[in-house]
């Protein structure tokens, strides 16, 4: 599929993969893609910056190709690493059956045959489909020396293996960077990208999002649901909820029959959208049945 001749097509793009964004977030996305520009998005966990990526490639029909980013990444296990055992395996059957010429081993052992492509690489290889989409999930969990290559890599589209050389992409992948900022990623790599801070959605916005992805939840559960996960993003918590857990409670509470939410329903499912323990405390009791009253008063009649 060709790039999207507009900001418009871009959000019926997305929107035909469930992916609901607002103009600002398909103003970038389509910047990104015309001008071949890495994309970084920032925000908190749940918001959607991941689920970019994968409606991206499947609406460009691109294949997705996913980095996931921990602390003590470092470029070999980014780009490529040698099949060491069956490097070993191929040294002993050549000692084995006296054929081993040291120079001619030693080529064979560092060829393509012997390679293990990361995500770096196969993202510079050449696809039918075209250049696939490239998602550097979670780069706030990386160190600084890891943020340095990326930059130089994602500069030329390249990068090099002293046993065969250069190789460089054919076409530049489409490049989205995500970070849940944990902590500041350095101005130099950013400059080399558009920005985009992905924030927690409206309640029209996050209704068009639930009503996407949980078709089968009736509207007055859809508007409880997110009614009151927006009034619980107001409060003190160690983490708020995203919409990805908004969508995960909804699913839930239809698993269960459920048709409007109480008190005891929240206490029952609190685990869908709490992750940590104080938090969940922190709605025990009268808690819920507060803010499930607050998110109420918010909802205009149907």
């Amino acid at each position: 599929m060709q790039i999207p001749p507009s900001i418009d097509a871009v959000q019926e793009m997305l929107s035909a993969q469930g992916y609901v964004c607002g103009r600002a977030l398909a103003t970038v996305v389509f910047l990104s893609l015309k001008l071949g520009r890495p994309l970084f998005l920032e925000g908190e966990a749940g918001v959607g910056k991941t689920e970019i990526a994968k409606a991206l490639a499947a609406s460009l029909n691109r294949r997705l190709i996913r980095l996931q980013c921990y602390e003590g990444l470092d470029a070999s296990s980014a780009v490529y690493e040698w099949n060491f055992p069956a490097q070993m395996i191929a040294i002993r059957t050549a000692e084995a059956t006296g054929t081993a010429d040291r120079a001619a081993l030693n080529q064979e052992l560092f060829s393509s045959d012997y390679l293990v492509e990361r995500p770096l690489l196969e993202a510079m290889r050449p696809d039918e489909n075209g250049a696939p989409v490239l998602l550097i999930d979670e780069l706030d969990r990386t160190d600084e020396p890891f943020e340095a290559f990326l930059l130089e890599a994602l500069s030329d589209f390249q990068v090099t293996i002293p046993e065969l050389g250069t190789i460089k992409a054919p076409e530049p992948p489409v490049v989205i960077l995500t970070s849940n900022r944990t902590r500041e990623v350095h101005d130099a790599l950013k400059r080399r990208c558009l920005y985009h801070w992905v924030d927690y959605p409206d309640f029209d916005r996050e209704m068009e999002i639930l009503q996407a992805r949980a078709p089968e939840a009736s509207d007055a559960l859809s508007r409880e649901v997110v009614a009151f996960v927006q009034s619980l993003r107001t409060e003190d918590l160690f983490k708020k909820p995203g919409v990805a857990e908004t969508i995960d409670w909804a699913k839930c509470l239809l698993a269960l029959d459920v048709i409007n939410l109480s008190p005891e329903v929240i206490a029952d499912t609190l685990g869908a959208i709490l992750k940590y323990q104080d938090d969940i405390q922190k709605l025990q009791g009268s808690e819920a049945k507060r803010i499930l009253d607050e998110a109420r008063a918010t909802l205009e009649p149907a």
